[in-house]
Parts: structure tokens; sequence; C-alpha cells
């Protein structure tokens, strides 16, 4: 997808995995030093083996033979234990690396400007928090400590090996050429196919995502024939991305597997050899080919989880990627001075004001056309007008949701666009059409806006938008769990709930974008003139298609054609007899 989020570069990645092994310095070492302890422990058992087998051949006392066999058993209990805690150790280091990484990629996607998210598509968004994190989560867990522990255990077993016998240390040599040949060519392939495999599921996502969500206008328009074709598109394109990833899995795997068993062959015949000559004694030999068997256990799961880290690298560039988004609003200055003039500190009545401002959804496409617009503090201001008008667009402006193509909306004259997000929510707060009930208590889902908010502020918001009654009706009141698996609420409800945290946040301007379009017409307005009265003194624009809400307005601005084209209060515009008189007309009667 053209709008899909952006993708971390390599050199991205490997710093954040590099910062991420920074943070963690004892429990990488513990972890590191239990399962060198367990792999030294297991190099015990086949050079006393060796040994046994040369000694036999000597006719050495059956005492002794005892003792060397009870030796190897012990070492290989001490092995067994030192294996159990050093996966334990692995474990929780791997755990508490993903709970880092899941809590950062939040704080990203939180921090994710509304317009970005929109532009991208819910479906890429969705990918990355579900498939990319489930998939990161299979290489932090497994995929790591388990390549570490393995090469570790190589390095180990190389180093048997050369004290052993030198000689007998080359055989295994002869599988560094088929490893390295088929590594590279894998690795030079792997990663773009992982990413092209993601982002076609991404797309996937999105387009079932559009197709559901948009179901009634597809049957309206009768495009579900078109529907039909992108998803059959779609999952064409993914198809072809798994295919080529199994074609190199196909490759790569058959080449590895005959890699990792050429030294055991090649030490074992090599190795007779070099005995028959005299080079090296039949102990020397056993020990040896001991150890490269021992080789192909850890080389196995080396190039084994290869793979899997190509599948979590390109996750984790995915992830990293959602930093990576550029605020469209930041990109509205040009220069760094710019920005941090509209970062400065000001102070204010919180009068908001736009002037002159264009947009375009596409470049050259303009749905605003030089809009002023100065609602006055402390009023209460409607938007009405066709759909299509551009009055949706121009809140998302006056709410910083949006910078303006051309023009500037301000804030006590300073800029919305460049102002930190967190600063800018404390002046200005939107509330769309779209709701979500988070996973928690009701209490939460308000008191999220401020964690600091006391019971009392809680109930009087929610009292402030006539929600108390039947939120204290519910199974355990305040503290009833809702959101997903929880208890139901319906559309009029959750709407309820994200006006009760917009009371709570108590911005000095509020943007209501049909905020009350899924209650009742006789509950909305009886609700509206109760947030009229909580609200009192801070500024209120509103988006409405139910003309009550203009007749209890203190102005109306009627937006057409990306232009306001009459501005003034109820009762003027309808002695002005414009289109405002007949669309009131028209409703009215």
């Amino acid at each position: 997808m053209s709008n899909a989020l952006p993708v971390a570069d390599i050199a991205q990645v490997r710093r954040y995995v590099r910062e991420l092994i920074r943070r963690h310095p004892r429990g990488l070492a513990v972890a590191l030093g239990l399962h060198a302890l367990a792999a030294g422990a297991g190099l015990v058992a086949p050079r006393l083996l060796g040994d046994l087998v040369e000694g036999i051949s000597q006719g050495i006392a059956a005492t002794t033979v005892d003792r060397v066999v009870a030796a190897i058993a012990a070492f290989v209990v001490v092995q067994a234990v030192l294996v159990r805690f050093a996966h334990l150790a692995s474990a929780r280091l791997g755990e508490r690396v993903l709970a880092e990484l899941r809590e950062e990629f939040v704080d990203r996607v939180l921090a994710l400007p509304l317009a970005t998210v929109e532009r991208a598509g819910t479906g890429d968004l969705l990918t990355r928090t579900s498939r990319d994190v489930a998939a990161l989560s299979r290489t932090v867990r497994f995929a790591g400590p388990e390549t570490l522990i393995a090469a570790l255990t190589v390095l180990l077993i190389l180093g048997a090996l050369v004290l052993t016998g030198p000689l007998l240390a080359l055989p295994s040599l002869l599988a560094v050429p088929v490893l390295w040949a088929g590594t590279r060519w894998y690795l030079r392939r792997a990663p773009q196919g992982y990413l092209r495999e993601n982002a076609a599921y991404s797309d996937i996502t999105d387009g079932i995502s559009e197709t559901v969500e948009g179901a009634r206008t597809t049957e309206a328009l009768r495009q579900a024939a078109r529907r039909r074709a992108r998803g059959d598109a779609d999952i064409s394109r993914s198809y072809a991305a798994e295919r080529y990833t199994l074609y190199l899995r196909t490759v790569f795997w058959p080449v590895a597997e005959f890699g990792y068993l050429v030294p055991m062959v090649a030490t074992l015949l090599i190795g007779g050899w070099f005995h028959l000559k005299g080079w090296a004694s039949l102990g020397q030999v056993t020990a040896a080919t001991l150890y490269a068997q021992q080789l192909t256990d850890p080389i196995e799961r080396l190039l084994g989880w290869l793979d899997e880290f190509q599948v979590g690298g390109a996750s984790l560039a995915r992830l990293l990627g959602v930093a990576a988004e550029p605020d469209e609003r930041a990109k509205a200055f040009a220069t760094p001075d710019e920005r941090a003039a509209a970062a400065g500190s000001a102070g204010g009545a919180g009068r908001l004001a736009a002037h002159d401002v264009r947009y375009a959804y596409r470049p050259g496409h303009d749905v605003l056309h030089g809009v002023t617009l100065e609602p006055r503090p402390g009023e209460r201001l409607a938007m009405v007008g066709p759909s299509g008008a551009g009055k949706s667009t121009l809140g998302r402006l006056l709410a910083g949701v949006h910078a303006p193509s051309a023009g500037t909306v301000t804030v006590d004259g300073r800029p919305l666009a460049g102002m930190p997000l967190a600063e800018l929510r404390t002046h200005v707060a939107l509330v769309s059409q779209e709701h979500h009930v988070f996973i928690g208590t009701l209490a939460d889902n308000v008191a999220m806006v401020r964690p600091d908010a006391d019971p009392a502020r809680v109930r009087a918001a929610l009292a402030a938008v006539d929600a108390l009654d039947w939120a204290l009706a519910l199974p355990d009141g305040l503290d009833t769990a809702v959101g997903a698996g929880g208890h139901p609420l319906t559309p009029a409800q959750a709407q309820q709930l994200a006006l009760a945290r917009l009371v709570l946040a108590d911005p000095h301007t509020l943007v209501l974008d049909e905020a009350t379009s899924l209650i009742d017409p006789r509950a909305a307005r009886a609700l509206e003139r109760s947030l009229a009265a909580v609200l009192h003194g801070r500024t209120v624009v509103a988006i409405a298609h139910r003309l009550f809400s203009a007749h209890d307005a203190d102005r109306v601005a009627v937006v057409a054609d990306g232009r306001i084209t009459e501005l003034g209060s109820h009762d003027e515009l309808v002695a002005a007899g414009g289109s405002y008189a007949a669309l009131w007309r028209s409703w009215h009667g």
C-alpha cells in the first residue's frame, strides 16, 4: 500500500537490538554463564569416554572403568540441572525484553497522529499490532536465547576439538564453505521477502476491514464485485509473497542439513585414517567424533532459528517504523526555529482562530477553500451543511488533527501545528462519531484522560452526560468490566463515555463532530443542554446534522462546497432567508 506506515531500516533495527542488550547486562550475563557451564559439563563426557575407550584397549582395571562411568553419569546429571536453570534464566530475560518491546510499541502507536492512522488505513496498523507482535514474541522468547546458546555451544565444542587434537579439528572445517555459501545466499534474499510477506498480509487485513466497515455503502453503490476483486488481488499477492519465502526455505534448509552432517562423517573417516597412520590415538578419534556429533545439534538449531530471526527482524522493522512516521502537523513548519516558536509558552484566554485555511487530502484537490472562522471564547458555535461540504475536515483542522495546506489555525496566536500533542489536548479536544470502549472498568474508561482523578470527579463527569444512572445500575457499578470480553455497552452508551472523558479532560475548546448522533434525538437534545450547562465558559464547536443543535447555539456557520456561506445566530439566518432558512423550514416542517 502506498500509504502504509514506514518500515525501519537494518541499521535502526540493529541499534535498537544493541540498546535492548545494554539494558539487561546482568540478566544476559547470568543466562550466558549458566549455558556456558552447562555446555562445559556436556563436553566432559565425550573426553572421558574417549579416554575410557583408549584405556580399555590397553587393558585398564575394571575398578577404573567403574569410576570413569560414574564420572560420566555425574557430569550428565550436572549438565541436565544446569540446562534447566539456564533455560529458566533465558525465559525470564526473554519475557522482560518482550514486555519492554510491547510497552514501547503501544507508546509509539498512541503517539501517532490520527491523520496518519487514517491515511495508512487500519489494516496496516492492526497487522503490526497483532501478527507482527506475535512473530516478534516468538523471536524474543525462543529464537534469541536459543541462538545465543547454540553459538556458545559451537564455540566450546570447537575449542574442545582443538584441545583433543588439532588435526582432528580440521575435518569439521569442511562444513564451513557449504554453510557459508548457503547462509549468504539466504540472507541476501530473506529480509525483503519477509517484509513483502508482512506487507501483503497488511493489505488483506486492510481490504477486509474496509469492506466490513463500509458494507452498506458497498451495497448501495453496487461495488461488491470491485471489493471482491480487491480481495482476490490482495490474496494473490500474499500467496506469491509466501510462496517466495517458502522457496527460500526449501533451498536453504537442505543445504544446511548437508552442511551440519559433514563434520561428523568427515571426522569419523579422516580420523580413522589418522589413527591408521599413527597420527591420533583411538581415544582421540572417539572423543573427536563424539564432539563432531555434538556439533550437529547446535548448528541445526542455529540455522533453524536463523529463519525465525528473519521473520522477527522483519516484524521488528515494521514495529520500529511506526515511530519513524513524521507528524503531519510538525511538517507544516519549514524550520526548527518555527517549530520552537510554535511550542513556546504563552498565556491567553484560549481564543481559537482559523485564517484563510485550505486543505487537500490529495494534492490539487482542495476540500476547503480559504476558510476563515473565529469562534468567540465561551460561545457555542454550530456548523451545519450538506454531507461532503467540509464540516468534519474543518473541525479536524480546528482540533489540530490535520495541519492546513495553507493558512493558519491558532490558539491565542500560537499555531496548533507545531504544538506538542500533550499540550495541544489541554487546549482543544475532538470527539468524533467513532468511539471505543477499552478493556477495563467503566471508571477506568472515563478516568484514562486524567488518571489522577478521584471517584467523585468521575461520577460528576458521567452525571454531566446523563450516564451516571445507567452506569450505577451495571452489575458492579463503576467497577464493572467493559470492553472486549466485559459487559457490553450500546453504541449510545459508548458515545456518552466518550463525552464523559471530554468533560473530565476539561479543555477550554471542544470540537464535537456529531458526538450525539447515536443517541435518541430527544435524549440527545437534553444531553446537549446538560453539557452546555456543565461546559459553561468553554468554547464549543459542534458539527451537527440535527438542527436543534444549531437552534440552541450562539452562532451558526453554514458550510457548503468547502466555504462558509453564512454566519450568524439562528434567528439572524432564518430572517435572512438564505440556505439555512430553507434548511430550517424543511427540517422543522
